[in-house]
């Protein structure tokens, strides 16, 4: 079997991902973005499962994000460059910030904004190791809903809905 380039294992992770719900406030600006711990938190089974290595260098005033595939060492990558002169909290901040959109950027993710935004496109998806995820797998577990209850409140895409089902 050959084994899949970075191109192909990207497209089948998209097909899986879904929307990202964004899950931080920002009371300066009255907005809700995805934390970049949760964000890769989410991503990482899929990234394991696709053998896709994930990797967040700063080189030469730059913030790179790099997704290299295992099997044949073909990678993606986006980088923006950081701005000159900012004290170390600003550059943390700006840093923290060029990570999450450069890596969400390179996946074309797309992100669910807020309940308003839900109610308008549709329900939300399920996400892997999300919280919502596992006290759905709990209560599936424990009988005390159906999977066609979760799929009333989540899109469940069949990848999530082996792993909800599985062991039970």
């Amino acid at each position: 079997m050959k084994a899949e380039n970075i191109t192909v294992k990207l497209f089948l992770l998209r097909k899986e991902i879904g929307a990202i719900s964004k899950d931080s406030n920002n009371p300066f600006f009255r907005s809700k973005y995805f934390d970049i711990n949760t964000l890769i938190k989410q991503l990482d089974p899929y990234l394991e499962k696709h053998k896709i290595l994930l990797s967040q260098p700063i080189i030469n005033n730059e913030v790179k994000t790099i997704l290299q595939c295992i099997d044949d060492n073909s990678f993606r990558n986006s980088s923006l460059e950081l701005s000159p002169n900012l004290d170390a909290q600003k550059k943390g901040s700006e840093i923290t910030y060029f990570r999450r959109y450069t890596l969400a950027s390179l996946l074309g993710l797309q992100a669910v904004d807020d309940d308003g935004n839900l109610a308008a496109k549709g329900l939300p998806h399920l996400l892997d190791n999300s919280e919502e995820f596992e006290n759905s797998k709990a209560k599936l577990k424990a009988g005390k809903i159906t999977l066609e209850g979760i799929k009333t409140h989540y899109k469940v895409s069949s990848f999530i809905e082996n792993k909800l089902t599985k062991n039970n």
